[in-house]
């Protein structure tokens, strides 16, 4: 039986690929370009995207279990109900879907609204997944380390609530792991939902204080402006894009994004070990820390 991985040249997706052909799972990938199709040995490739109706329905032949990873774009939840709805007529009846923490009550960010809007639509279409709710990915912060590094800062507007950063490995592993557990199932079991989140809830001045810490000198963390992280923002991406993102930095200002008690726990059981941390992170950054 085969299992699908939708994204799968992307940060998470290529470590999902990775995680199941470790674990023996016979892997197709859906690319947009297969020339970036840089999987081991043994993946099968399948070239198209979410819009592209024929390319799906080639893609789920064969399929038993899906993971769903669609990307921040305009169309996104347009994306996820077309996969879905041809997933269902493929009898597809395993499916993993990649949401966002909060989903439900950052209400007013188009990202996650969208993506809540499909996890209710997983629950009314009757299918049996496991929606996975990870918090901010600590290798977001990829894109601000020279920031770090050059200027002293950390950047990001993440405010005084927390968040609950976790490790792309960390997420693709229990991904992982929850495809085959639904694969190898005699029946399709129960849906449920994970939040996937990492050891500590961390404030901007904790980021800084743990960059501090790691190069030896002083990192500060300047103060939340919104609007500011939208301009800046718009300089490499769309408008709407750098807008949305915009809503979320304000919604980390009002809530943060904060586990539900036995979380972190969970997943530590669910993994085997000990999650990754926001130090560890940085450290690997820095080479002589």
């Amino acid at each position: 039986m085969t299992i699908l991985v939708t994204g799968a040249t992307g940060n998470v997706g290529s470590q999902v690929v990775a995680q199941l052909v470790k674990r023996g799972a016979d892997v197709r990938a859906l690319v947009r370009d297969p020339a970036k199709a840089d999987f081991p040995a043994g993946v099968g490739v399948v070239q198209g995207d979410l819009l592209d109706v024929d390319a799906l329905r080639s893609a789920f032949s064969g399929v038993s279990t899906l993971f769903l990873l669609n990307g921040v774009v305009s169309d996104e939840y347009t994306q996820a109900l077309l996969a879905l709805n041809l997933a269902r007529e493929a009898g597809i009846e395993r499916i993993v879907y990649l949401s966002v923490i909060h989903s439900d009550r950052y209400v007013n960010v188009p990202h996650f609204a969208g993506k809540y809007g499909v996890e209710r639509m997983i629950d009314e279409m009757g299918l049996h997944a496991t929606i996975l709710r990870p918090a901010y990915f600590i290798d977001n912060d990829l894109t601000i380390k020279d920031v770090v590094t050059g200027h002293g800062v950390y950047p990001m507007p993440i405010g005084g609530k927390g968040l609950a950063m976790v490790d792309t490995r960390d997420l693709a592993e229990v991904a992982a792991i929850e495809l085959l557990r639904r694969e190898r199932s005699a029946a399709p079991l129960p849906s449920e939902r994970i939040n996937v989140v990492g050891p500590e809830t961390l404030t901007g001045s904790a980021v800084a204080a743990i960059w501090s810490d790691v190069l030896g000198r002083q990192i500060i963390y300047p103060g939340d402006d919104p609007a500011a992280f939208e301009q800046s923002l718009r300089q490499f991406m769309p408008s709407w894009m750098a807008f949305d993102m915009r809503l979320m930095s304000e919604r980390f200002l009002t809530e943060g994004m904060v586990p539900e008690a036995g979380d972190v726990e969970r997943l530590a059981t669910l993994l085997g070990r000990p999650l990754h941390t926001y130090r560890e992170f940085a450290a690997g950054l820095v080479p002589s820390a």
